[in-house]
């Protein structure tokens, strides 16, 4: 225990222990807590005591404020309801005066009411009066256009339902004339217009493909480097050239032509055949019977390539794939074909071209129309072997090999073996016109040409009301004179129409035919 030495007043010391200090500090400190409590509980209580005062000092000025208020407000009010009565008053007084007005309209239009009234109950008698009078007027009527009636038809001396019919006739031809004019107006502007359209596109067609025609003859010739070979190629008792002319079936012409011998038949494939062979034995020197088969057989060979070589070059140049290989073999024999002295094969390129600048120009997809003009005449290379027409045959040839039906339906219809239902069927047989119509393109002989002129003079002249007709242009236009008092003005038209439908389905000729009906009336009279 820690312990304190403490002096007393009398010089002594006591020993004090740190036990008592605490305690006596400790009680000091409770008694200053007490008095500090009193002390600020005395402080709370006075503010207190003020606080109270000043509230109660509060809510008196509050009572004052709010009487003050409260008298305003009461005040406000009254003003307010003085306000809104004397507007309801002037409402009330506007609403009056409002009612008044209404009032006196509603008198106003009675009045006028009644006053139309009146005046319709008059006009209404006036109505029935003008009704009885118009009875009396349409039965007057009726008995005169009976009477009428009678009279004339004891004058024409024909019933009313005659004079009908008749009237009706008359006004049917009238119609029937009316409407002839205006058709046949209808269809020259019609012409003029399409005519105009086609010649364009055609020019620009034809400007795009301007191709060299070549004139295809019926004979070879082949160029010998003396004339001691003619005797070789006859050989002994003329065995060389009759086994030659046996294979190939082409006739050798050896004459007096110097260094020549000339290959004649119409087949153009096996005269080629014979000018290959027959060269090849030139060259080798070795000519007797069994080596002229060897020759010819190995230009058979060869001349299978080159008709090979020929289509895919046709198809290569036009721009075409996706061909079967056997229509590009038929389609490379077309080469040695002709037309009217014309290359088939040139000419099938020149419509697959013509055919595709046409569908360009029209806004149509050209290929379908290149294909079909390239493939039109592939029957050509058939209808030797086969019985039909060679438009017919192709287009069956072509469904063999998987064409598309446009295209087949293009080959078929190209000369109206078929109804045409496709604008590139119409488009292949434009072209094929064309090709064909070009100048120098075909040639026929003297006495053919001279019969188809004949004959076409012959189909114009076989309908009732004509009275001359000629061919002129080489045949592709005929101008046909009609006789006026047989033929008007609106049958000329439907003339010219019946004549291009026989020319069509009884005559055959290359390119187009213009058919141009005449009628003219004349007056003649001598001045004495």
């Amino acid at each position: 225990m820690i312990s304190a030495q403490l002096k007393t007043e009398y010089g002594g010391e006591i020993t004090i222990g740190i036990p008592i200090i605490i305690i006596s500090a400790i009680v000091g400190m409770i008694m200053g807590a007490v008095v500090c409590y009193f002390t600020q509980r005395h402080f709370e209580q006075k503010k207190i005591g003020e606080a109270k005062e000043t509230a109660g000092k509060i809510i008196e000025d509050a009572k004052k404020e709010a009487n003050d208020i409260k008298r305003t407000m009461v005040l406000e009010a009254k003003e307010e309801n003085l306000k809104l009565k004397s507007e309801l008053e002037k409402d009330r007084e506007d609403r009056r005066s409002e009612l008044q007005r209404f009032e006196r309209r509603l008198m106003s239009r009675e009045e006028n009411l009644e006053k139309k009234s009146d005046n319709l109950d008059r006009r209404e008698k006036g109505i029935k009066h003008k009704e009885n009078e118009t009875r009396k007027i349409r039965e007057q009527a009726l008995e005169i256009k009976g009477k009428q009636q009678q009279e004339i038809e004891r004058i024409a001396r024909l019933t009313k339902e005659e004079a009908r019919a008749q009237l009706f006739a008359d006004l049917e031809r009238e119609l029937q004339m009316e409407l002839a004019l205006r058709v046949k107006q209808n269809e020259e502007r019609v012409k003029e217009e399409s005519n105009r359209i086609a010649k364009m596109i055609i020019t620009t067609a034809i400007q795009k493909w301007a191709a060299d025609q070549v004139v295809e003859s019926t004979v070879s010739v082949v160029s010998l480097p003396n004339d001691e070979m003619k005797g070789r190629i006859i050989g002994r008792e003329g065995r060389n050239i009759r086994m030659l002319e046996s294979l190939t079936g082409i006739d050798l012409i050896i004459d007096d032509t110097p260094e020549a011998v000339i290959l004649s038949g119409f087949d153009p494939i096996r005269r080629e055949v014979a000018r290959m062979a027959l060269e090849k034995l030139i060259i080798d020197g070795r000519i007797h019977p069994a080596r002229i088969e060897e020759m010819v057989e190995k230009a058979q060979k060869e001349m299978e390539e080159k008709i090979r070589e020929e289509g895919e070059r046709a198809t290569f140049e036009v721009g075409i794939t996706g061909i079967h290989p056997e229509i590009v073999r038929v389609l490379g024999k077309l080469r040695y074909r002709t037309s009217y002295g014309q290359n088939v094969l040139q000419h099938s390129i020149e419509v697959a071209f013509l055919a595709g600048t046409i569908a360009s120009e029209l806004g149509i997809d050209p290929r379908i129309a290149k294909r079909a003009g390239l493939l039109h005449d592939i029957g050509k290379s058939l209808d030797s072997d086969i019985e039909g027409p060679h438009a017919l045959i192709g287009a069956k040839y072509a469904v063999k090999y998987n064409e598309t039906p446009e295209v087949v339906h293009a080959i078929a219809a190209h000369h109206e073996d078929e109804e045409q239902r496709t604008i590139e069927a119409i488009l292949v047989q434009a072209a094929d016109a064309i090709s064909a119509a070009r100048p120098g393109a075909r040639r026929e002989t003297l006495e053919t040409y001279i019969k188809r002129l004949e004959k076409l003079e012959h189909v114009a002249n076989s309908f009732e009301g004509v009275e001359k007709s000629y061919a002129i242009q080489a045949g592709r236009e005929v101008r046909i004179m009609v006789r006026p008092d047989q033929i008007d003005d609106t049958k000329t038209a439907r003339m010219a129409r019946d004549i291009v439908k026989k020319i069509e389905e009884e005559l055959e000729y290359p390119g187009q035919i213009k058919v141009t009906v005449i009628r003219e009336t004349r007056t003649v009279e001598y001045a004495k």
